[in-house]
C-alpha cells in the first residue's frame, strides 16, 4: 500500500515539473513575439557600414546621413513601403524613393545598383540596391534621406534620420537590418502625428483635422466618396504626386 502511495506522489510530481516547463517555454515565445513586434515598430540601419557624414554640415545643405562600406553591400529598406521612383540622377546617381505608411518618403543614393522598379510593394528589411558611388559621390556610400509626407527639391520636409533610426557619430559601425530601441528614437508615425499635433495647436481656430487610415482595397476616389471630399483636395492636403496609396497609410481629411 506505501508502495502504491509512493508511486502515485511520484507521477503526480512529474507530472507538474512538466507542466512547469511547458507553461515557460510558452511564456518565452511569447515574450520573443512580443520583443519583435517592438522592433518592427522601428525602422532598421539601411545597410551595413560607418558613418561618414551627418545630418546638417555643410552649412546646413547636407539633408541626410552618409553610411560608408564596401562596394555592392545590400541596401535595405527602413520601413515598408512602396517604390515611388528608381531612376538615375546626375547627383543622386541610381537613387531609389519609397513612400511608407507612416507618411515619410525615403531617399537612398549614390547605389552601384537599384534592384527594385517603380510601383514595387517592399517589406521591412526587403533588399532595394546596392551600395555604390554614382553620381556626385566622392566614395562607396549610401545617401540616405528622410522627409515628411514629400521630398522637395527645396528639401523643405527633410527630417533628421537619426531621430528614427538612432544616434550616430562620424566614425561609428551601423550594422543594416537592426532597430536601435531607445528613449532618443521615435516611431516613425509618433514623430509624424505629434508634428501634426503641433501644427493644430498653433492653427486652434482652423477646423478640426479628421484622419483616414487607408484599408485594402480603398482608392482616392472611394475614399473621397466616403468622405464628401474632392481627390484634388485630398491629394492637396496630404502632398500627393500622384493616386498611388497603400494600406494603413495615414491621409489627412479636412
Amino acid at each position: 500500500m506505501r508502495d502504491y502511495i509512493k508511486r502515485f506522489l511520484i507521477a503526480i510530481i512529474m507530472g507538474v515539473c512538466v507542466s512547469l516547463l511547458f507553461l515557460g517555454g510558452k511564456h518565452s515565445e511569447a515574450a520573443g513575439l512580443q520583443e519583435q513586434k517592438e522592433v518592427n515598430d522601428h525602422w532598421i540601419w539601411p545597410a551595413d557600414g560607418v558613418i561618414s557624414d551627418t545630418y546638417g554640415t555643410r552649412q546646413g545643405k547636407h539633408k541626410g546621413i552618409d553610411i560608408a562600406g564596401k562596394l555592392d553591400t545590400p541596401v535595405l529598406s527602413v520601413e515598408d513601403g512602396v517604390v515611388v521612383k528608381s531612376y538615375y540622377s546626375n547627383t543622386y546617381g541610381n537613387v531609389v524613393f519609397l513612400k511608407h505608411p507612416s507618411n515619410f518618403v525615403t531617399v537612398y543614393a549614390h547605389l552601384n545598383k537599384p534592384t527594385v522598379t517603380g510601383g514595387q510593394m517592399i517589406k521591412q528589411g526587403d533588399e532595394i540596391g546596392k551600395m555604390g558611388r554614382t553620381g556626385q559621390s566622392t566614395g562607396i556610400h549610401l545617401h540616405f534621406e528622410s522627409h515628411q509626407l514629400e521630398w522637395r527639391y527645396d528639401k523643405k520636409y527633410a527630417v533628421d534620420p537619426e531621430k528614427l533610426l538612432g544616434k550616430a557619430n562620424i566614425g561609428e559601425y551601423v550594422q543594416g537590418g537592426i532597430a536601435s530601441i531607445s528613449n532618443n528614437v521615435l516611431v516613425a508615425s509618433s514623430y509624424l502625428q505629434s508634428q501634426m499635433d503641433e501644427d493644430t495647436s498653433q492653427t486652434s481656430s482652423s477646423p478640426a483635422m479628421v484622419k483616414y487610415t487607408v484599408k485594402l482595397g480603398d482608392t482616392l476616389y472611394s475614399i473621397a466618396q466616403k468622405q464628401n471630399i474632392s481627390v484634388t483636395r485630398i491629394k492637396e492636403i496630404n502632398n500627393l504626386t500622384s493616386d498611388l496609396i497603400m494600406p494603413n497609410q495615414i491621409l489627412i481629411i479636412q
